[in-house]
């Protein structure tokens, strides 16, 4: 998925007063501010109170359920004819910031702030990204993920990803 494509649904939902946090692979690249690499889709965290609205815009513009094994009221994915996909991951909080349905997004995870093609985006914090990126089996896409993140925040570099070879490294 482009940048431009991600960058006019983000202005979309920006229109419409639907607030939304980037995560995955564009949430790291909006954290570092460019694009590293390319993405297969769009990742997306938002209050599910919002969902029915988000879907509604998306449905308008040709999108449609994508079936997949793990797909939930709180994780799904929406795409168009053109490969174009919206991977959601919908939450709800009480008044104290305890989630009380969804994705376990830790309520501090959703503070990120970064860019996409110039355009300011909310994030996923790169600690939490970090975070995020472990207890699974790893690729390179993690790894360059999460080495540059932890370059640019000053984050040690989890366990983990030591089995991955260093640039520069002989």
């Amino acid at each position: 998925m482009s940048g431009d494509v991600v960058v006019q649904l983000l202005q979309l939902f920006d229109q419409h007063g639907i607030e939304v946090v980037v995560d995955g692979g564009w949430g790291v690249d909006a954290l570092l501010g460019e694009q590293t690499r390319l993405h297969g889709d769009l990742d997306i965290a938002l209050e599910h109170k919002d969902v029915p609205k988000l879907r509604a815009l998306l449905e308008a513009r040709g999108y449609r359920d994508v079936p997949r094994d793990d797909t939930r009221d709180c994780n799904f994915v929406m795409g168009d004819k053109q490969g174009h996909e919206v991977d959601f991951h919908s939450y709800t909080f009480d008044a104290h910031g305890k989630l009380i349905f969804g994705v376990e997004y830790p309520f501090d995870s959703l503070t990120g702030t970064g860019s996409i093609q110039g355009y300011p985006v909310k994030c996923i914090s790169a600690e939490w990204m970090v975070k995020f990126h472990s207890g699974y089996e790893l690729d390179e896409n993690d790894y360059c993920d999460v080495s540059a993140l932890c370059e640019r925040f000053g984050i040690a570099l989890p366990a983990e990803y030591e089995r991955f070879p260093r640039e520069g490294a002989e």
